[in-house]
């Protein structure tokens, strides 16, 4: 039998006190949450969708994200890669899900969804004979970009979010208090406190929060405690046209997906990633979209925000992660529990949000680094994260060519990372 240590947290496998595994899966769901139902909240906005069924979209995405996590951290045949890694609603999919929702409805794009998914999950039994499209070089620039197209959505959520109220010298306050804190805990000899730092300090942010009368807890009040996900909330459709554009999707998060995992295998366990574990984490992608599609979930990826989480506080532990994902599953059975984390300021998530995408930078770099740099790989890497990353911060530069175009290779920069840094890759020749 196992033994039970708190000191298995920095290893992939063995049991972890529940007092201990708790709060830290805890810490992973706050790093994800906003990041989960932002999404659903835009995409219900644009298609002006009523309120009970936005409510009971992003309730079901609660309850798809833990079941996702479950799959990808404890595999499943071989769906599933078993490192660290959460799971929740892809934003990546925001730009294509508006166009179908806007011309075909909400029912379609879930249409789509599920065939998007299944290729995904055919495109991840094949990623062991494509392995060599994925060196060390590239999937590093893809861990480095993926760093660097989420800080300022870090930034956002520093200053307040998307509200009006952006900017504002209390969300500076509370996101800097959260900061200050992590630093400060960070260098705590006790190691539990260190690997809870990013946890501790959103609490006392939400705390200071709340004392600054920056939180409205109506939606609290209002929310049911008990409330069952919603099997097939929207009546699904299948449109040609729309089923491609996914499909085009779903090879971008894809390889955003074999960043991630790279990055939790460098930044969590100091080594690459194996064949089996990026097959079945690509897989477990394609499996969570297609379940989510059926409760009317847009398309479940891996989160990078908690890439960064790992990077950060080293917990790699399979159990802690678990622990989260349940806690995820049981708030898609309890809203009030999910309104909770809701009506959080953004601004404390910040504070925390930024320290964990840099983070991710970082973990690329060392990862980079690992190889001597030499002028063929200098030119490689100043390429790719030149146009990748510039035209991720710039989008209008593809405005002029056709919207496919733009809503894959302008979202944020990893996708162009990622094509030109193997185009060039493969083409360059290699020194003797």
């Amino acid at each position: 039998m196992t033994e039970v240590k708190s000191e298995n947290i920095y290893q992939l496998e063995g049991r972890v006190p529940l007092k201990i595994a708790l709060p830290l899966g805890i810490q992973h769901l706050l790093a994800m949450f906003l990041g989960n139902i932002s999404p659903l909240i835009i995409v219900c906005g644009m298609l002006k969708m009523d309120s009970g069924l936005k409510t009971t979209l992003i309730q079901n995405s609660m309850f798809i994200a833990g079941i996702t996590t479950l799959i990808q951290i404890y595999p499943i045949l071989k769906v599933g890669s078993g490192l660290p890694g959460v799971m929740g609603t892809s934003s990546g999919f925001l730009g294509t899900g508006k166009a179908i929702g806007l011309t075909y409805g909400y029912g379609t794009l879930m249409g789509a969804s599920i065939f998007g998914s299944i290729f995904e999950m055919i495109l991840g039994y094949f990623i062991k004979p494509l392995k060599k499209l994925f060196p060390p070089i590239v999937t590093s620039l893809v861990i480095i970009s993926i760093g660097l197209s989420l800080l300022p959505v870090g930034i956002r959520y520093f200053g307040g979010g998307f509200t009006s109220e952006f900017g504002d010298i209390k969300h500076l306050i509370v996101g800097t208090f959260v900061v200050v804190l992590i630093i400060i805990l960070n260098q705590a000899k006790n190691r539990v406190i260190r690997s809870s730092a990013i946890l501790i300090s959103i609490i006392l942010g939400y705390i200071l929060a709340v004392l600054m009368g920056m939180v409205d807890f109506t939606a609290v009040k209002e929310a049911a405690w008990i409330s069952f996900p919603e099997f097939m909330p929207v009546k699904i459709e299948f449109r040609l046209n729309a089923i491609i554009a996914m499909l085009i999707m779903y090879i971008a998060t894809a390889v955003e997906t074999i960043g991630d995992l790279s990055g939790i295998a460098n930044g969590g366990l100091d080594r690459e990633p194996t064949d089996d574990e990026l097959c079945g984490g690509v897989m477990a992608d394609g499996f969570g979209s297609l379940i989510a599609a059926f409760f009317g979930v847009l398309p479940n990826t891996t989160f990078s925000q908690n890439v960064g989480l790992v990077t950060v506080t080293k917990v790699v532990n399979r159990f802690v992660i678990g622990t989260g994902a349940i806690v995820l599953v049981l708030m898609g059975f309890v809203p009030k529990l999910s309104a909770i984390f809701t009506v959080m300021p953004q601004s404390v998530l910040g504070g925390a949000t930024v320290i964990m995408f840099a983070m991710i930078f970082v973990s690329g770099l060392k990862s980079l680094l690992r190889e001597e740099i030499d002028e063929r790989k200098g030119l490689i890497i100043a390429v790719s994260l030149g146009l990748g990353v510039g035209i991720g911060n710039v989008p209008e530069t593809l405005v002029q060519l056709p919207k496919w175009v733009g809503q894959i290779f302008a979202q944020n920069g990893i996708i162009m990372t990622f094509v030109i840094a193997t185009c060039l890759n493969l083409l360059l020749p290699k020194k003797k």
